[in-house]
């Protein structure tokens, strides 16, 4: 059951799609209003776990943490930074009795759960205008199960967008990515599809393509296509400020951009110098910047990742030394922690400086910074709505809860990282918590070095997530999976995921049309597992333990009942295990994984990518009876549970 509480004038968000009854009064949370907004109060009983708040830093139990939503671009993937680039600010109380919080604002948001041990969650809005989401329910799964169907229907991408794809910010030029074809077909390596980084803009400015590079686009997608390799660009949030070149001038003549407190169009520095950003809270201007992508669509394109929507601002018209060519330099030199107190003094202020035009309501972007980036996924995906007749791909770097309708999310500029590997297993249940099935994390890690050790325990993790990308920055060595040498290893797993896509498909779309997770902790079917947060489940059949501790060739398995064993080195090999705690030997040429009890798993051909994608020949593995496979053309809207098949063993 949920419940709405309504205080102040709040901004419509349009999180939630569902109708919810207003309720006067507040259960649960003692309410103290102050000149800064509003807080809440709620006593934690010494056992209640917490979990939520999707896409943030510490452990899946957020007991003892402080989390900033205030969406931030940030590399600084430490438990220590408060803020990641999105803002899901729900909460669920696992205790003697199951219950959730979705505090609704766009405003900065502060949740401090048991921090230094107070015993409390205290959450404190940076407004006193919002809406209050409780949900009952007698666990903690049907609390966000819940919450998923209240926000509507999760983001359906093609079956294509669950292959693997390849990344990095330097492929500039066609050369670029035949190489990377190449490499990855000439060594037997499925690949569905390769990201374009800024390099293939003119100038870094969106919807262009490098004319020297790119002169006839729609053929180069075209040659790539007959290879069965899509192409999938970036596409950043601002607009270069550019008189004569025709985006931007549209983009003045409707007055589609943000605002600044003069009345002029605001102006920002990011990649391809000074821009404005669209006004995405305003339905005029998200349609226009919907209907840009057209650009896109006419060359062939069907897929696209969403960039700096937080959004990320390098210098603003309001930096006092921006006409002074060395400012960049000596803010560059200064030393870590001045450096980062400048920059969060100065985004301040330019977060305050700008505003929205939302549909006649004026509003300082400050309070709403956290719809920012959301809501521009929201006019990609209502543009390419119109655009396309069937499903495309679409993730985005920022995000807000409601977001989860129209595109996924990717975790951003990780690094090459074991702690990085294991923050990418913690946020994929907290994603799933707050509706976003189709998530991942750059594997490998965007900046530093990878190892070959570690690119292979990143990607035998990966094989289980709905988007399972290797992403680089070109500042760093060769990420690519061939790039490592004997690529047997690397084989191996890529192909494993390939035969497990009749399963990863079946069990996303089954969740996506049922209000499920995809991703879920384990305590969440096996409450005496609480403390075990490197163990999850991956749709209704499997239990997934990955090795994410460097130089181990084995880790402790916790097996919460009688399961199968399953042992994937280019063949499966499968055997009984009982309930109990085991050492279990994994070596890097393989993966492992457990089949519940009562469950099966369908597993496919070894293919090159989902062009070869097969559903008429599969093996069952386990000891259940019957599986229920969702299978359609992968491209439809027309996506129900009527396209489900069941097999028998």
């Amino acid at each position: 059951m949920i419940t709405k509480y309504i205080f102040g004038d709040p901004v419509e968000t349009g999180a939630v799609t569902a109708a919810v009854e207003d309720v006067s009064g507040v259960a649960r949370f003692q309410v103290e209003r102050d000149k800064g907004g509003i807080a809440f109060r709620l006593p934690l009983g010494a056992r209640d776990v917490v979990y939520g708040l999707g896409e943030t830093m510490g452990r899946v139990n957020k007991r003892g943490g402080r989390y900033i939503s205030f969406n931030t671009d940030t590399a600084d993937h430490e438990d220590s930074n408060p803020s990641l680039y999105a803002s899901h600010n729900f909460l669920v109380v696992d205790g003697e009795a199951a219950f959730g919080a979705f505090f609704d604002t766009p405003a900065r948001v502060v949740f401090e759960i048991d921090y230094q041990g107070s015993g409390e969650i205290y959450v404190h809005c940076d407004t006193q205008d919002l809406r209050l989401y409780q949900i009952e329910s007698d666990t903690a799964l049907g609390v966000c199960r819940e919450l998923i169907a209240a926000v509507g229907r999760c983001y359906l991408p093609p079956l294509w967008a669950f292959g693997y794809g390849q990344s990095r910010f330097g492929y500039a030029a066609p050369e670029d990515f035949r190489k990377v074809a190449d490499g990855y077909q000439k060594n037997s390596l499925p690949l569905d599809y390769i990201c374009m980084d800024i390099d293939y803009m003119e100038g870094y400015r969106d919807f262009s393509f490098n004319q020297k590079n790119f002169p006839d686009i729609g053929a180069f997608v075209s040659e790539m296509g007959s290879r069965g390799i899509r192409l999938v660009p970036i596409v950043d949030a601002g607009i270069k400020v550019e008189p004569g070149e025709a985006v931007y001038e549209e983009g003045v003549r409707g007055g589609y951009f943000c605002r600044n407190k003069e009345g002029g169009f605001f102006k920002a520095g990011v990649w391809p110098g000074m821009t404005h950003f669209p006004d995405f809270l305003n339905t005029r201007a998200r349609e226009w910047f919907g209907g840009l992508y057209k650009f896109y669509t006419d060359a062939g394109i069907e897929g696209f990742w969403n960039d700096m929507n937080e959004p990320a601002i390098f210098y603003s018209e309001y930096a006092k030394g921006l006409k002074n060519p060395l400012y960049q330099l000596i803010l560059g030199m200064l030393p870590g922690k001045r450096r980062k107190e400048k920059k969060a003094r100065e985004l301040l202020r330019d977060y305050k400086s700008f505003f929205h035009d939302m549909d006649g309501r004026r509003l300082r972007h400050y309070d709403v910074h956290n719809l920012f980036g959301a809501m521009m996924t929201r006019a990609t995906s209502e543009g390419l709505e119109r655009l396309l007749d069937h499903r495309f791909m679409l993730f985005s770097r920022s995000s807000y809860i409601g977001a989860n309708r129209y595109g996924g999310v990717w975790t951003g500029d990780n690094s090459s990282k074991w702690e990085h590997l294991r923050l990418n297993v913690r946020h994929m249940p907290s994603l799933n918590m707050c509706g976003f099935l189709y998530s991942g994390a750059d594997t490998g890690g965007f900046g530093g070095n990878c190892t070959r050790e570690l690119l292979l325990r990143w990607l035998a993790f990966s094989v289980f997530t709905p988007l399972m990308r290797n992403h680089t920055s070109k500042f760093t060595q060769n990420q690519e999976a061939y790039s490592f040498g004997d690529v047997e290893d690397f084989r191996t797993v890529l192909r494993l995921r390939y035969r497990l896509l009749p399963y990863i498909y079946s069990e996303y779309m089954k969740a996506a049309l049922t209000a499920d997770m995809y991703i879920k902790p384990l305590s969440f079917v096996y409450p005496e597992a609480r403390g075990i947060e490197d163990q999850l489940l991956v749709g209704d059949s499997l239990m997934i333990a990955p090795v994410v501790i460097e130089g181990a060739l084995s880790r402790r398995v916790y097996i919460p009942e009688d399961m199968t064993e399953v042992r994937y080195n280019g063949e499966f090999t499968c055997r009984p295990v009982s309930k109990g705690e085991y050492t279990v030997e994994v070596g890097l040429s393989e993966v492992v994984f457990y089949i519940r009890p009562g469950k099966l798993l369908p597993i496919g051909k070894i293919i090159s990518n989902t062009r070869e994608y097969d559903v008429s020949d599969l093996t069952l593995l386990g000891d259940g009876e019957t599986y229920e496979l969702y299978t359609d053309d992968g491209l439809t809207r027309d996506c129900t549970l009527e396209n489900i098949r069941v097999l028998r063993k």
